[in-house]
């Protein structure tokens, strides 16, 4: 069953979608601790090897999760690619290969990589992970086998709290039309084609992007140039509370550094940028917007430095994380766990502006002749 799987408010009081309490045979978890300005945290020092205790606890900690929207437990003494791997798949019903990466990633083995390869001086500022595909994770998990010698943490925010504090003219603008993702792939900055698609081979690129609702366009120089609409608001399939779902911040060109936003506009021009986002109806996000955007999701985060065997769980809908700018060797793997599609969600109204959720023929909802579109121009 997955994470957030949605199978009706019986079922989910029931089974609380994979997130009930334990069973009478299942291992009880230690108190987890609260403090004000970092995520809840589980001390534990197991006897057993990390997977072991884990999978014992399997249900104590999906559940812990569920509560708290992240947990980070430490004590688990990781210390290998290997042991990560069967600890995330002890936690994870799946764990997902990854489609669409806006940067580089190590593979180390199936549903398990490296951190996302981005400059070290540079943050990653809030997101949620993938929320610009059909298929998403539900569950993030984290762990460090070697803590940066300065900075480096994964910070995360409630999603519902930053909905709450946003101007309502704002997410209601959002809410109504969505947002929109603009890509220009090149083999310089950010994912490649090959990258992104497992492939550079453009019948098959197109025949994902038909698949996906994303519209394409290959340019004369032969990159590509894609276009994605999405909804920013969901519905959480397990609770139904409204969450700020999105990476119009973080993908937005007014939250890249500015030295780095010039050199980038001079390089590939201002509709050429290897990403940047829009309002859902294409118009241009201003820079004041996208600065409240950053702040509120700065006053709504939590965050503690990293410790090498930490392990720290995600709920990718009811939170998003950061990475923040750091020094010294740091290593962090990730695992893409329980996929989650925007039909498992609701939406305000239960009429998304999404064209995720549409026939997978379709490409942007607003075209006269959807199911014909092929290669379109961008203007």
């Amino acid at each position: 069953m997955s994470f957030l799987s949605r199978r009706g408010a019986a079922s989910r009081r029931r089974k609380n979608t994979g997130m009930a309490a334990p069973s009478s045979t299942a291992l009880p978890l230690p108190d987890i601790e609260s403090a004000a300005g970092r995520p809840p945290l589980l001390m534990v020092s197991p006897a057993d090897p990390a997977a072991h205790w884990v999978a014992g606890r399997r249900e104590a900690l999906r559940a812990a999760v569920a509560e708290h929207g992240s947990v980070l437990v430490r004590g688990l003494g990781l210390r290998d690619a290997t042991e990560v791997g069967a600890v995330f798949r002890a936690l994870a019903d799946t764990l997902m290969s990854e489609k669409e990466a806006f940067a580089p990633r190590r593979t180390y083995a199936d549903g398990v990589y490296s951190s996302t390869a981005w400059p070290p001086n540079q943050p990653m500022c809030m997101h949620h992970e993938l929320s610009y595909t059909v298929e998403f994770p539900g569950l993030m998990l984290f762990a460090c086998l070697e803590a940066a010698e300065r900075g480096g943490a994964t910070g995360v925010a409630d999603a519902e709290a930053v909905l709450a504090a946003l101007p309502p003219e704002l997410t209601e603008r959002f809410e109504r039309d969505g947002w929109l993702l603009t890509r220009s792939y090149n083999d310089e900055i950010g994912a490649s084609v090959a990258e992104a698609f497992g492939t550079d081979e453009r019948t098959v690129v197109e025949a994902y992007c038909r698949a996906h609702a994303i519209e394409f366009a290959w340019q004369p120089d032969g990159s590509l140039h894609t276009r994605q609409r999405r909804a920013a608001v969901l519905r959480h399939p397990m609770t139904g509370r409204r969450c700020w779902f999105n990476q119009i911040a973080f993908l937005n060109e007014w939250t890249m550094d500015a030295e780095v936003r010039e050199y980038l506009v001079d390089m590939y021009g201002a509709d050429g940028l290897p990403f940047n986002t829009r309002y859902g109806d294409g118009d241009p996000i201003g820079e004041d917007a996208v600065r409240t955007l950053n702040e509120i999701y700065e006053a709504h985060t939590v965050r503690e430095p990293w410790r090498p065997g930490d392990l720290l769980l995600v709920d990718n809908i009811r939170s998003a994380h950061s990475r923040e700018p750091f020094e010294g060797p740091r290593e962090v793997l990730v695992g893409l766990a329980d996929p989650v599609r925007p039909t498992d969600c609701a939406t305000r109204d239960s009429d998304t502006q999404d064209s995720r959720s549409q026939d997978s023929r379709s490409q942007d909802p607003d075209s006269k002749d959807s199911d014909a579109k092929d290669e379109v121009s961008f203007r």
